[in-house]
């Protein structure tokens, strides 16, 4: 169970990230709409488990876009780190994971379907 302090880093960090996300997906991530769905922190705060959604253009693989910002998660830190340095005593670690759970909920909605 989460304690208050690290719920609240949680939501600062998804925020923000959304922003950064937002601003810098034309120049970093190829124009996809990334959407930061969890963010769950380590109970030291050094480390935060972000899970994303990726809405891609219909010629993007899904994965492949994971391994992009896992490949500049170091620029997504170092963008992070200028918006909430003053409020964090360090800006954590990012490991980033595909939350595929809207796949998963359209799965089972054209199972019934069908």
């Amino acid at each position: 169970m989460a304690s208050i302090r690290q719920e609240k880093v949680a939501r600062l960090i998804q925020r923000d990230l959304a922003v950064i996300f937002q601003e810098n997906a034309r120049s970093l991530f190829g124009g996809a709409f990334i959407t930061v769905t969890v963010v769950r922190m380590s109970p030291d705060l050094g480390l935060a488990k972000v899970y994303l959604s990726f809405f891609a253009n219909s010629g993007t693989d899904k994965d492949a876009l994971l391994e992009m910002v896992r490949g500049r998660a170091g620029q997504v830190r170092g963008l992070l780190g200028k918006k909430i340095g003053k409020q964090v005593r360090t800006v954590p670690e990012l490991v980033f994971y595909r939350d595929d759970s809207l796949d998963y909920a359209d799965e089972i909605d054209q199972l019934l379907k069908d």
